[in-house]
């Protein structure tokens, strides 16, 4: 419960949103209209109201949707991603899904998809009705952007152990197959393959998509270096193992005070005959000098350039 004021608190309600007309019969319709004039109530819409203080968090905004949307709604898309854990998918608008029969436009803040679905697609996170990681993953590989689908991919097959992710791929794969709409579904597919669940970042998966696009090889991701003894010596972020290129990306986090352990790390792995190359987020913004080095690399060990 929150205070509301000297007298009357605020239960927590749906993650601190709110039916008005719920809270209103149990708090009186008087103390609602003063704590909405007092701002310590936010209208979402009409119909439902959200506690200031729990405006901007995603289980509060999506909780409200929810409730404005009806009681068969579904988050879906970017929200129900990020619900799941893939911190790469676009929070801005809440993503909700209603069946063609409804009729609810979108608005800033809230995008309204329509489709069909059953209950057993519906599974609950936190008491939030969510579309199935599977339905969730193949609608962004068709409808999203290329590098956010990609690394939400990554992020949900990397989220599950490591035997399963064949599973995941394949429930992914068929609601590819079984989408109603065909649009994006070769591209979708193209995206699902290079998704492995091994990148540890969503830089990581953006930095193979531009490569691939580039035209060169698919690299390995999270290669392992081992010496005579099998014993592992380093792990590469992506490499192409029968000409010994790796590509490693300097995350700021990651790398901060780490620069001379890097350079001894690359010199070892050059004495070993490995060229590293090192991209840093500039680089995926501007990958010029990136394509450049790339084919250098290549030339040098084929003869011929790659791309």
């Amino acid at each position: 419960m929150r205070i509301l004021d000297g007298m009357t608190t605020l239960p927590d309600g749906f993650h601190g949103a709110h039916r008005r007309d719920e809270i209103e019969a149990l708090l009186g319709r008087h103390a609602i209209r003063k704590a909405v004039e007092e701002g310590r109530l936010v209208a979402f819409s009409r119909i439902v109201l959200v506690d200031r203080r729990r405006l901007l968090d995603l289980p509060t905004r999506a909780a409200a949707a929810l409730l404005h949307a009806g009681p068969r709604a579904v988050l879906t898309s970017h929200t129900a991603a990020l619900l799941y854990g893939c911190s790469a998918a676009d929070p801005g608008s809440i993503h909700v899904m209603v069946g063609y029969d409804q009729h609810l436009p979108s608005r800033p803040g809230l995008t309204v998809h329509y489709g069909q679905y059953q209950e057993s697609d519906v599974v609950e996170l936190s008491e939030l009705r969510v579309l199935g990681l599977d339905a969730v993953i193949a609608q962004l590989l068709c409808t999203t952007s290329r590098s956010t689908a990609l690394a939400c991919a990554d992020q949900a097959l990397g989220s599950v152990a490591p035997h399963l992710r064949g599973e995941l791929r394949a429930e992914i794969d068929h609601q590819l197959t079984v989408r109603a709409d065909p649009r994006g579904r070769r591209r979708g597919r193209f995206l699902l393959d290079l998704a492995t669940g091994l990148p540890e970042s969503p830089w990581e998966s953006r930095l193979l998509l531009k490569v691939v696009d580039e035209g060169f090889p698919v690299p390995t991701p999270q290669h392992e270096v081992r010496d005579l003894n099998g014993r592992t010596l380093y792990r590469l972020d992506f490499a192409w193992p029968a000409v010994r290129i790796a590509l490693e990306y300097d995350g700021y986090a990651a790398h901060a005070g780490r620069q001379e352990r890097d350079r001894a790390r690359d010199a070892d792995l050059g004495r070993r005959g490995w060229t590293v190359i090192r991209v840093t987020h500039e680089d995926l913004r501007n990958p010029t000098w990136l394509f450049e080095r790339l084919r250098m690399a290549f030339a040098g060990q084929w003869g011929v350039v790659a791309a």
